[in-house]
């Protein structure tokens, strides 16, 4: 049986009033964005507290359904079979109908009929429409069995204008739609963490900018292409990314020259989060993202967090702060990034990396570093900024 549309399942526990269509509205906004390149004809609409999406004519149902799961603020996708109202002996005949088509003869699951009547004229009460479908079901298919508590077979019935017949919910990923709380810029490496930071705070509505740290020739035109592909798969979900490439190069070496060698992890990072917060704010960014988790590496202790974070004026949204590694890579499985973040491509050469790093920083005594670098380093700064390479991904 051919489905007519796809009644979309939303919502977020305290989202009412004006907050409510402007939920609903960016999630239409993101299921059209999503269904652009999917084959087939697709509209969008709202209506009475429900998101449908109608096809037109014949239309790539599997890409249509993964492009849908990769939208945030969804929560089940529900094809479904559009009837008309032409009394209720058709209704139930066309639902005996579908499940015959869906299930086939000899269906043997247990079931339950939920029926909605949001359509209040229509002659028959909810509760009246359980009872005679469920008879129906029963008459046709032998082998069924209600059962109200856990069934394996929910048949949803609502009328409306039309009657909207599913039984199907696939998942979606939940959250909230893309933009509907403002914006942030990752810092995005080629590692496994970040992208799934991004992914993570883009869940909850924030669009996603990004920032990279490129050092040719110390790193290769290759790792960059990484980290782009790495954009590319995060764009799936959070749409379009801005992602910025600065040449760190020049200031790694300046850094590597003047400063304690058991500290150069730490600085540099201290001016990763100075020159991220920059194009921040410039852009338009209201916190900044990273995908660091406490104890993963020496710039992650707690005493390293905060002495990278003593540089920022604007918050530092960090999702993974307490996820084991075994738990980051899951989800980087679960969204695609993990094969493309473990090829060796490295976007950090190891001669800027300290044999032995400071694990707890003082954060005095690394200003008091950093005082070496005052002759040249704003100047620097000042031109990675202004040089940084714009690459729009998704």
């Amino acid at each position: 049986m051919f489905f007519h549309a796809f009644l979309i399942k939303y919502g977020e526990i305290g989202i009412k009033g004006k907050n409510r269509y402007l939920f609903e509205d960016a999630l239409v906004a993101q299921i059209r964005h999503a269904l652009k390149h999917v084959e087939g004809t697709f509209k969008v609409t709202k209506d009475q507290g429900r998101i449908y999406v109608h096809t037109e004519g014949e239309y790539d149902y599997d890409d249509a359904v993964a492009a849908m799961r990769r939208v945030f603020g969804i929560v089940g996708i529900c094809p479904v079979v559009i009837l008309e109202d032409e009394g209720f002996e058709k209704l139930g005949d066309d639902v005996v109908a579908y499940l015959k088509a869906r299930y086939g003869e000899n269906c043997e699951k247990t079931f339950k009929v939920q029926a909605r009547r949001a359509r209040k004229t229509y002659p028959k009460a909810s509760m009246e429409m359980n009872a005679e479908l469920g008879g129906r079901i029963l008459d046709a298919f032998p082998g069924m069995r209600v059962d109200v508590h856990e069934p394996e077979l929910m048949i949803h019935v609502e009328v409306r204008e039309h009657i909207y017949l599913y039984s199907d919910i696939i998942p979606g990923p939940g959250g909230m739609p893309i933009g509907t709380n403002g914006k942030s810029m990752l810092l995005l490496s080629g590692g496994i963490d970040s992208p799934v930071a991004g992914y993570m705070v883009a869940k909850r509505g924030v669009k996603i900018d990004a920032v990279y740290f490129h050092a040719p020739p110390y790193t290769s035109e290759r790792a960059k292409q990484k980290v782009v592909d790495l954009a590319a798969k995060v764009a799936r979900y959070t749409g379009p990314i801005y992602l910025y490439v600065v040449n760190f190069t020049e200031i790694q070496l300046y850094i590597y020259e003047k400063c304690p060698h058991d500290e150069l992890t730490i600085i540099m990072r201290r001016y990763m989060m100075r020159i991220a917060e920059r194009i921040a704010e410039k852009t338009g960014s209201l916190g900044l993202i990273t995908g660091e988790s406490i104890g993963q590496v020496a710039s992650q202790t707690v005493h390293s967090l905060a002495a990278t974070n003593e540089v920022c004026t604007m918050p530092v949204f960090r999702p993974l702060i307490a996820y084991d590694k075994e738990d980051i890579v899951t989800i980087s499985k679960q969204i695609d990034t993990y094969e493309t973040s473990i090829q060796p491509f490295e976007d950090c050469c190891t001669i800027f990396v300290a044999k032995h790093p400071v694990t707890k920083p003082n954060i005095n005594v690394i200003k008091r570093s950093e005082q070496k670098l005052m002759e040249q380093i704003d100047e620097m700064v000042d031109k990675a900024i202004e040089t940084a390479e714009l690459i729009v991904v998704g």
